[in-house]
């Protein structure tokens, strides 16, 4: 069994507008959000193998706060800088290079990606992905590269509201 989590960024500070999109940070609601997700998510009993993050500031401040919501360590996460506005096909191309070791992954990304990712794996059940929210998908197989083909037999969705 493979599970791939995906987790749009929470919500990030709009405050200096001159701020270039990759360095803009949490505002005060992601920064309540993402810890409450990765609570919820360890509550689940869903705590990921390695967590894989946009190098983005708001990205990787979430992925780091939902870590160690789930009682993870900085090291479990890893950055990539191909998730920064990665499309659906880029982010199941990063899932299926995952060592087959790995049973859970969280991949920490944005808009439109994981949306439309979200919408096509969920067979149209989530339409959007709002900030900090989760979507969870179990694949019935032994490989990653075999997940990225498959069909989820389970899926679960949650958002900070």
């Amino acid at each position: 069994m493979k599970t791939l989590v995906l987790v749009r960024h929470a919500k990030s500070s709009w405050d200096e507008p001159g701020l270039d999109d990759h360095e803009r940070p949490l505002n005060e609601r992601g920064l309540r959000n993402a810890p409450l997700m990765g609570h919820r998510l360890a509550e689940r009993g869903t705590v990921p193998d390695v967590i894989r993050s946009s190098t983005a500031v708001r990205a990787r401040s979430t992925a780091q706060l939902m870590a160690r919501a789930m009682g993870l360590m900085h090291e479990h996460v890893e950055l990539d800088e191909r998730l920064y506005g990665a499309s659906p096909e880029t982010i199941l191309d990063i899932a299926g290079e995952l060592d087959d070791a790995i049973g859970t992954v969280m991949l920490v990304a944005h808009d439109p990606g994981l949306s439309d990712l979200a919408y096509t794996l969920s067979d149209s059940a989530i339409e959007h992905m709002p900030t900090c929210a989760i979507a969870e998908f179990r694949f019935d197989v032994e490989s990653w590269r075999d997940a990225v083909d498959a069909e989820p037999v389970d899926v679960w969705f949650d958002t900070p509201r």
